[in-house]
C-alpha cells in the first residue's frame, strides 16, 4: 500500500525531515515537480468545484507551494499551512500567490468556521499516524485535525486528501477518525494494479453523502478500480469480491487477488443495550420479569458472591398495583 523504500515519516518529525536540502529538491527536481502537479490536478478534479467560479481553498501540507501554484493557475485563491519552516521559506522565495501559515495540522486548523470552499492535501495526512514524542497520540491528533477541518469548511464542501497509507490498518484508523468528526465520503484508488502509479485519495464530504468519483485505470478494458465508501454511522471494513454465480459481494480477503474490484465499508448501525438484552432473552427463551427470569438473575448474583434473598413461593410473583 505504501511506496517502496524507507518511509519519510519513520525518519523523524516532518519539521526536521523537510529541511533546506529537502526543500531544494521540491524546487529543482523536475520529476518531483511533475508528480506533485499531477496529484494536485487530480485532487482538484475530485473536489468537483463549480466551473468558471473562483473558490477559496485550503492547502494542508502546502510545502514549497507547488500545489498552490496549480490552484492559482486554475483561478482559485488559497491559503497554505505547513509545519516545515524550510519548505515555507522555499515557497516565499518562489513568490507564490497564496497566503502561508506555519502550523501543525495535528493541533487543529486555526480558522473561523465556514471559511473555505474546499480543501486539498498532497502526501501529508499519513504523518499524523506516527508519534514522534510521548505526547503525540495519533488517534487524538487525527481527530483534532478532522474535527477542525470539518468546522472550517462551508457546509456541503469537500476535502480531497492524497495520502500514502502504510497498511490497511492505518487507512482504517484515518477513515475512522474522519467519520467520528462528522465527515462522509470514501477512498478513491487510482491505478490499483500498478506498483508505482497507485494513488490513494480520501474524498470527504462535509454535508450529505453524494456520489463518489470514479477512479482512474490504466486502460479502458481494465476492471473497475478499487473504491471505498463510508458514512458517519458506526462502520466496519469489509472486503468484497465479485464472484461469478454469486448475488452480491462475497465478504472475504482480497489481498493479492487480481479480481478485486471493490472495497467498501459496510454501514452498520450500533445496536443499543436494550436491544442486545432483548435478543439475549429471546435466545434463552425467557420473558423479562417472569419467575424464570428472576430466578436466573438471582442465581447469577449468587455466583458473583452478592447477597441475595432466599427463593420462596412468592419469588417472581406479580404484585397488584398500589393506590
Amino acid at each position: 500500500m505504501a511506496p517502496r523504500g524507507k518511509r519519510p515519516e519513520h525518519g523523524g518529525p516532518p519539521e526536521l525531515f523537510y529541511d533546506k536540502n529537502e526543500a531544494r529538491k521540491y524546487v529543482r527536481n523536475s520529476r518531483m515537480i511533475d508528480v506533485q502537479t499531477k496529484m494536485t490536478g487530480r485532487a482538484l478534479e475530485l473536489l468537483c468545484l463549480p466551473e468558471g467560479q473562483p473558490c477559496y481553498l485550503l492547502d494542508i501540507g502546502c510545502g514549497s507551494g507547488l500545489s498552490g501554484d496549480y490552484l492559482s493557475d486554475e483561478g482559485h485563491y488559497w491559503v497554505g499551512i505547513d509545519i516545515s519552516p524550510a519548505m515555507l521559506d522555499a515557497a516565499l522565495d518562489r513568490d507564490t500567490e497564496g497566503d502561508l501559515l506555519l502550523g501543525d495540522m495535528g493541533q487543529g486548523i486555526p480558522f473561523k468556521p465556514g471559511t473555505f470552499d474546499g480543501c486539498i492535501s498532497i502526501s501529508a495526512v499519513q504523518w499524523l499516524c506516527n508519534a514522534n514524542k510521548k505526547s503525540d497520540i495519533p488517534t487524538k491528533r487525527l481527530y483534532c485535525f478532522f474535527s477542525s477541518l470539518y468546522s472550517v469548511l462551508v457546509r456541503g464542501a469537500r476535502a480531497v486528501l492524497q495520502l500514502y497509507p502504510e497498511n490497511s490498518e492505518q487507512l482504517e484508523l484515518i477513515t475512522a477518525q474522519a467519520t467520528k468528526a462528522g465527515f462522509t465520503g470514501g477512498v478513491v484508488v487510482d491505478f490499483p494494479n500498478s506498483a508505482k502509479a497507485k494513488k490513494f485519495y480520501l474524498c470527504l464530504f462535509s454535508g450529505p453523502s453524494t456520489f463518489l468519483p470514479k477512479a482512474l485505470t490504466e486502460t479502458a478494458d481494465e476492471e473497475e478500480a478499487m473504491e471505498s465508501t463510508f458514512t458517519s454511522e458506526s462502520s466496519c471494513w469489509v472486503s468484497a469480491l465479485a464472484l461469478p454465480g454469486v448475488a452480491g459481494p462475497y465478504p472475504g480477503p482480497v489481498v493479492g487477488s487480481s479480481k478485486a474490484s471493490l472495497v467498501h465499508i459496510c454501514r452498520r448501525t450500533s445496536m443499543g443495550p436494550a436491544l442486545r438484552v432483548q435478543r439475549s432473552l429471546a435466545r434463552r427463551g425467557l420473558v423479562r420479569k417472569s419467575r424464570e427470569w428472576v430466578l436466573e438473575k438471582k442465581e447469577r448474583y449468587r455466583r458473583q458472591g452478592k447477597e441475595v434473598r432466599p427463593d420462596t413461593q412468592y419469588t417472581g410473583r406479580k404484585r397488584k398495583p398500589r393506590f
